[in-house]
C-alpha cells in the first residue's frame, strides 16, 4: 500500500519547476487574488481540508516524510476525496522554501478560494435565525483568525470583513483558525455600509462595539438575526460605520486597561449570543 502512493508521487527538484514557482507566488496577496489558489500546510490542517468540501488541487510532500504514515494516510485520503488531486515529492530544501512556518510538517495543500455572497446564506434558510460578525479595518493576523474560529464555535453564520482588514488567506491568519476556515463562510467586501444596510433590511439588528456606548453588551436580547461589529485594533469602529449601527454596545472595564483585545471584544461578544440562546 505504502508503495504505491509512493509511486503515483510526481518527483519535482528544481526551484525552477513551474508548480514550485507558483506555490511560492502564493504567499503574495496580489497572486493569490490572480490565481484563486492559497496555499495552507500541517498535517492536522491538511486533514481538515480533506474532510472538507474544500476543492484541493495539488499536494505537495517532502522527500523526507514520504514514508511517514501518517503522511501516506493524507495521500490515500487525498486519493479516496479526489483521484484529480496531484501529488508531487520535492526535494526538503525545496520543500522549507515553499513552507511558511519555522518548523514545517512535511506537506502543503494548494486550495481553490470559495466565493459567499450574503444572498447565498440567506437564501439557504431565510427563516433561520441568523448570526453575523463584522469587521471594520482589523488588521492583526492573529486577531482575524481567532475570530474566524470562535465564530465558528459560536454558531454564527458568516464573518464579514470590510475594506482594511487583514486578507482572510494570510497564511498566519489560516493557522490562527485552527480549521474553521473551512467551517463558517467569510465574505469580503469593500461596501461595509451597503452590506450592513443589506443586513438591516433583512431583519438583523446591528449592534457596534464602541467606547463611547451606554449600553453594557449583556443588557440586550442578542439571542436571534444579530450582527456585532467590531473595530481596528488602535482606532476603534469608524465613525461612518458606528452610525449605521442599530445600537452602540460595550464592554464594561472595571480595571485599568481602556480596551480589550479585538478577537477577546469579539469572544465575549459572540459567546453572549450562546449564553441567551441557551437561557432564553
Amino acid at each position: 500500500m505504502k508503495g504505491w502512493f509512493i509511486i503515483l508521487m510526481q518527483i519535482i527538484t528544481s526551484e525552477n519547476n513551474p508548480l514550485i514557482k507558483e506555490i511560492k507566488s502564493l504567499k503574495l496577496k496580489k497572486f493569490r487574488e490572480q490565481k484563486k489558489l492559497y496555499f495552507i500546510e500541517g498535517i492536522k490542517f491538511v486533514e481538515e481540508s480533506l474532510l472538507s468540501d474544500e476543492e484541493i488541487n495539488v499536494l505537495i510532500i517532502s522527500h523526507s516524510m514520504v514514508n511517514d504514515q501518517k503522511i501516506l494516510e493524507l495521500v490515500q485520503k487525498a486519493d479516496q476525496k479526489d483521484h484529480s488531486i496531484k501529488i508531487y515529492s520535492v526535494a526538503d530544501n525545496i520543500f522549507k522554501n515553499l513552507s511558511d512556518t519555522e518548523t514545517p510538517q512535511g506537506i502543503i495543500a494548494v486550495i481553490k478560494m470559495k466565493t459567499y455572497t450574503l444572498e447565498n446564506i440567506f437564501d439557504m434558510d431565510s427563516n433561520k435565525n441568523k448570526l453575523f460578525i463584522i469587521l471594520d479595518a482589523v488588521q492583526d493576523p492573529g486577531n482575524m483568525g481567532t475570530i474566524i474560529r470562535t465564530a465558528d464555535a459560536a454558531g454564527f453564520n458568516a464573518v464579514i470583513t470590510g475594506k482594511g482588514c487583514v486578507d482572510i488567506y494570510n497564511p498566519k491568519v489560516l493557522r490562527s483558525t485552527m480549521g474553521s476556515i473551512f467551517h463558517i463562510p467569510v465574505i469580503e467586501t469593500n461596501d461595509l455600509s451597503h452590506t450592513i444596510n443589506f443586513l438591516k433590511s433583512r431583519g438583523i439588528k446591528i449592534y457596534a462595539s464602541h467606547l463611547d456606548a451606554t449600553n453594557n453588551y449583556y443588557e440586550l436580547n442578542v439571542s436571534r438575526n444579530t450582527a456585532f461589529i467590531i473595530g481596528n485594533e488602535a482606532n476603534g469602529i469608524s465613525e461612518q460605520t458606528a452610525a449605521l449601527a442599530d445600537c452602540l454596545i460595550k464592554i464594561p472595564m472595571y480595571g485599568k486597561a481602556e480596551s480589550l483585545n479585538a478577537s477577546i471584544a469579539a469572544g465575549i461578544l459572540m459567546y453572549e449570543t450562546v449564553r441567551q440562546r441557551t437561557t432564553i
